[in-house]
């Protein structure tokens, strides 16, 4: 069995160091704490909880899950909920969650990383965990809410933003700047977000006197998804004169292909992103958006989770936050017109 001299010789720290991370007691690096929880995971290695548990105090720290962590827009919602916590007087401890055959690996880790940290409350985030994984964090009696993402289990807290609004926002915009054949680049169609997105586009179209079919190529949320369904929508539907993403890093990699095919925006297409990623006012065109209010989404998670962490208990709130059109270059060719 490792023992804590094993963790601190595989990490190269000293034993003291390894003690203090897991203690969660004076200072640690982010590269020695990193090193530290390499050697942890590598050699399955766990403390006598028990004897930890008896010792346990308050931390004042909640932990944050995340999918793909390159994802701009969930860098600056990471960054909202540091704040917020940073105000109550929170740590944060970040952990993105793997895709594919090393998910499961990553949560174990996950797991034992609560136990050894006395983590007070976890922010979910992250699409790739699973009811079963769920339940298996219930069952160490640490509350959660569930951020941008729908509950696993219940009773949990949901905060979201309003998708399907925001979707019919921006299909009512593009309509409104003279698009009158207008695509979509969806999210996959697992993720209830991307699905609420379709939804309110399916809605708009029909409700708004549009005389088109639907034009839906599903995406992944990245920016070759974005690049490549530009290329089956300019060869399916060339007529198109609108396009709406599910995201802005989608939306960012259609404005790159069109403007590789020789595609004007907005002259020739508008285009419309959703989430409100600062990126996208820094390119050119600047994008058109619909912004979920990030900061008040983690605010919101932050406060919930630590009323759950102070209080005790679970609840089922849905906490339904509106979304904003922010209207720029990209969708101005009415007026260009």
């Amino acid at each position: 069995m490792p023992t804590i001299r094993d963790v601190a010789r595989l990490a190269g720290v000293s034993v003291a160091t390894v003690s203090r991370y897991l203690n969660n007691s004076g200072y640690i690096s982010q590269e020695a704490a990193q090193k530290i929880r390499h050697a942890i995971e590598a050699l399955d290695y766990e403390p006598n909880v028990i004897a930890r548990g008896l010792a346990k105090k308050r931390t004042s720290t909640i932990a944050v899950l995340l999918p793909d962590i390159t994802n701009p827009f969930f860098a600056e919602l990471v960054k909202s909920v540091e704040a917020s916590a940073r105000d109550r007087d929170y740590n944060v401890v970040i952990w993105s969650i793997d895709e594919g055959e090393t998910a499961e690996h990553s949560f174990n880790a996950f797991l034992r990383m609560l136990q050894l940290q006395y983590i007070e409350g976890v922010v979910i985030s992250t699409h790739t965990l699973t009811t079963k994984q769920v339940e298996a964090l219930k069952k160490l009696a640490i509350p959660f809410v569930f951020l941008d993402r729908p509950a696993l289990v219940t009773p949990a807290p949901v905060i979201r933003a309003d998708n399907r609004k925001g979707a019919r926002l921006a299909v009512r915009h593009l309509r409104e700047v003279g698009a009158t054949q207008i695509a979509h680049i969806g999210g996959p169609q697992a993720l209830l977000p991307a699905r609420e997105r379709l939804q309110g586009y399916l809605e708009e179209i029909k409700e708004g006197g549009l005389d088109m079919q639907p034009m839906i190529v599903e995406g992944d949320f990245t920016l070759e998804g974005g690049m490549n369904a530009i290329y089956r929508i300019l060869e399916q539907a060339p007529d198109t004169d609108g396009i709406f993403a599910a995201n802005d890093l989608m939306a960012i990699g259609a404005l790159k292909a069109l403007h590789r095919a020789g595609i004007a925006v907005p002259e020739d297409i508008s285009i419309i992103g959703f989430d409100g990623i600062s990126l996208t006012a820094m390119i050119e065109p600047e994008l058109s958006t619909i912004a979920q209010p990030i900061a008040a989404l983690g605010a919101r998670a932050v406060d919930r989770l630590i009323h759950l962490a102070e209080h005790g208990g679970m609840d089922e709130h849905v906490d339904t936050l509106e979304v904003t059109l922010i209207a720029r270059a990209s969708t101005q060719r009415g007026r260009l017109h």
